[in-house]
């Protein structure tokens, strides 16, 4: 048996053997600490967060040097972009000697960027670049968070752009007040104490940390297209930043004993560890997403699961919830429903929710309004939507499919179906969602 298979079930059958709700204090921390190494193994394991993770790595290449020129500008209004080469050194700092060299070449490529011989054409061109590398990631959060509808160019030009202008000022604000902070009189004779100097020393220590932990939550919080818990988020954050920095120090450690790979690459050596670095570096951030993910909604993540595997009518009862819970808040004049909200309250899996909401999108039953937190409304009247074309909604994609097929016709076999459509039409045809919005005693 494969080891890696064996310890997946081993994982699944100690971290699910036991109810969170029945269980004391130890046990709870028992349980959530294998449920969380679960969701870390199988997240690593994950070819779609690798894949993604690789295609990261290489809008990364094409807007590096943008970002940083975008960035360079601003921070040059403020008189501190002398301190971006500081954070570009921490940033390849797991590289060694050889990340100060790619630092200062990168500084070089940003210094010798002429806006005005690009033009506006190559000006906007620079500006895609910098939005297509936050939109990938901001798919690839929403991917994890089961997120079907992404920002519109609007939302995403002013939101991205307001990133990119303010973001820079922020970082490096607090670093110069930090750093004037520690340079003033008051407190470097607070910390000429032995016990306060000790104190400091573990917080500079601490600091990065604490920097690299801020950064992911921030990332968490405000990337997907979809409202995430703060302390979901934190958590995430703790566990990315965490083992961003442990893996940093090991990465370190390995291109200091790769002086044979140095030989045979020769200077193409610095570009691969490079490549290495921003790889992991953006599975790390993937992988805490997927644990931020699970601490909001833990039941999703069961594995225990078969939702996935049921059959038709239970995804056609999941879509007819659906529709009914949307449609009920839209004529009582509710707040909509999220996907978030939905798929607590149906208790099924975000891959089985997306399946529904995006058959009865497709059909017209219901639109996405997208926002901050994007909501479903009815595509059109309740009243003129009837429980078959909810059913049917659910139906014709795999009735395409098969037609792909291209199955043999059989008359006889045909005449069945279309009977049994007809007794499907003669006894539900004429239901609407609005009857059965009307027939629902109490409330929700």
């Amino acid at each position: 048996m494969d080891p890696l298979k064996k310890f997946d079930d081993i994982l699944v059958a100690k971290g699910w053997e036991h109810d969170l709700k029945t269980s004391d204090r130890a046990g709870k921390f028992r349980i959530k600490s294998l449920r969380v190494l679960f969701i870390l193994f199988r997240a690593f394991r994950d070819e779609e967060l690798t894949l993604r993770s690789m295609s990261l790595v290489y809008t990364t290449l094409l807007a590096l040097v943008p970002l940083l020129a975008f960035s360079f500008s601003v921070l040059k209004a403020f008189g501190v972009h002398a301190k971006m080469e500081i954070l570009l050194y921490q940033l390849l700092e797991p590289l060694g000697p050889k990340g100060v060299d790619l630092a200062l070449r990168i500084i070089g490529f940003v210094e010798n960027i002429n806006v005005g011989v690009l033009g506006s054409i190559g000006l906007l061109l620079l500006i895609y670049t910098l939005i297509s590398q936050i939109q990938k990631l901001e798919n690839a959060l929403n991917t994890i968070w089961n997120v079907r509808a992404s920002r519109n160019f609007s939302q995403r030009f002013s939101n991205y752009m307001s990133v990119l202008l303010v973001g820079p000022v922020l970082i490096f604000s607090a670093i110069g007040i930090t750093a004037t902070l520690m340079s003033s009189t008051l407190v470097k004779k607070v910390l000429s104490f032995g016990a306060m100097g000790d104190l400091a020393y573990v917080i500079g220590r601490l600091v990065p940390y604490v920097l690299a932990i801020l950064a992911f939550t921030l990332i968490y919080i405000f990337l997907p297209n979809t409202k995430v818990k703060a302390a979901a988020a934190l958590i995430g954050g703790v566990f990315a930043g965490i083992l961003w920095k442990i893996t940093g120090l090991a990465f370190a450690s390995f291109v200091v004993t790769s002086a044979k790979y140095s030989k045979i690459y020769s200077g193409f050596a610095v570009v691969i560890f490079f490549l290495l670095w921003l790889y992991w570096s953006w599975l790390i951030l993937l992988v805490g997403a997927r644990v931020a993910a699970y601490f909001q909604h833990p039941d999703l993540f069961d594995p225990r699961r078969t939702e996935d595997k049921a059959g038709k009518r239970f995804h056609e009862r999941v879509a007819l919830i659906a529709m009914f819970l949307i449609g009920y808040n839209f004529y009582h004049n509710k707040s909509p429903w999220d996907f978030d909200s939905l798929a607590e309250r149906l208790g099924c899996s975000g891959n089985v929710l997306h399946r529904a909401l995006s058959s009865l999108e497709k059909g017209g039953l219901i639109i996405t309004v997208s926002g901050d937190n994007p909501v479903y409304l009815p595509g059109r009247d309740t009243e003129t939507i009837t429980v078959k074309d909810v059913l049917d909604s659910v139906r014709l994609p795999e009735e395409d499919s098969d037609t792909r097929k291209k199955v043999p016709p059989m008359p006889e076999v045909d005449e069945a179906l279309e009977k049994m459509d007809r007794a499907l039409s003669d006894s539900v045809g004429k239901d609407t969602v609005k009857d059965l919005i009307l027939s629902h005693t109490g409330d929700l």
